[in-house]
């Protein structure tokens, strides 16, 4: 992902104009918003506060996000704080909306640092934003000491330092040292190499699979057929129309039709189906009884 050096600076210049909230005025506009719903007081609350947003955007460009996104998802989280903030509280706004920022720009980061997933749980979102810093801060402990830390030790003062499972800690190390590689490149150099994307599984339906699956189907539909000629005609006409059609007609249309009240018509239903009911079940046990 490579570091984003330019951005429209419109908007930062902008945000740095916008007027400064005192708490009494952030407190009304916040009421404002949430008992009256009223958008020029939302609209107000966040052109306030947009200049905290980028403020916190820029301190994650070392991740090599693009600046212009990286503010984007932090006025995403400042609208999400605003539509949250409960001024009865007795917080700040500004305070509740440092958490819902950073979670914004965290939750784009990582999802944007790789193809491959880098993490969701809270111990790999602290891993991810953390570990870097934290083993860097070992190392030169250690080298300051004239002491040597092999990569397990590393891993287990990470672990406790930041109070996540070693496991944990292995794994991300994994997924930030590795690159994105694509399924199409060769494994060797030679001509008839295979691309990697030969060696995975396919995980769909085998042909035996595809074979049984079919039978099954088949069966299923002749019982359901048997079933159904078990019914009279007035009851085969309401199970078609009420479950077989890709939009079942009500009770009322089918009760106009009928000429009968709609309360018959769900008792037939209802018959209709104890009959097929107990069709199926005697075919069941005929099948069951074959096979013994």
């Amino acid at each position: 992902m490579p570091l984003d050096t330019s951005y429209d600076t419109t908007m930062s210049r902008q945000a740095m104009k916008a007027e400064l909230l005192d708490a009494e005025t952030e407190l009304k506009l916040a009421y404002a918003w949430r008992d009256q719903r009223d958008e020029a007081s939302l609209h107000r609350l966040i052109t306030a506060y947009m200049r905290l947003a980028i403020s916190m955007a820029a301190k994650f460009r070392r991740y090599g996000a693009p600046m212009n996104d990286l503010i984007q998802e932090a006025g995403l989280g400042l609208m999400k704080a605003a539509d949250k903030f409960d001024p009865d509280r007795g917080v700040r706004f500004s305070t509740y909306a440092v958490w819902w920022i950073k979670a914004s720009i965290q939750d784009y980061v990582m999802r944007n640092w790789s193809m491959v997933r880098t993490g969701s749980t809270s111990s790999q979102k602290s891993l991810f934003f953390n570990m870097r810093r934290v083993q860097a801060q070992f190392e030169r402990e250690a080298q300051a000491q004239g002491e040597t830390l092999d990569r397990h030790q590393l891993n287990q003062m990470i672990a406790t330092e930041i109070g996540v499972p070693m496991r944990d800690v292995e794994m991300m190390e994994g997924r930030l040292a590795g690159s994105d590689f694509s399924l199409n490149a060769v494994q060797t150099a030679d001509e008839d190499g295979r691309e990697w994307i030969d060696v995975l599984e396919d995980d769909s339906a085998q042909g035996a699979e595809i074979v049984e699956d079919s039978h099954d189907r088949e069966q299923l539909r002749d019982w359901l057929l048997a079933a159904m000629k078990s019914l009279s005609d007035r009851e085969r006409l309401i199970i078609r129309e009420r479950k077989l059609r890709e939009s079942p007609r009500t009770l009322e249309s089918l009760g106009q039709e009928l000429s009968l009240s709609k309360e018959r018509v769900r008792q037939l239903e209802a018959a209709a189906f104890q009959k097929m009911r107990k069709s199926l079940e005697a075919q069941s046990r005929e099948v069951q009884h074959f096979l013994a």
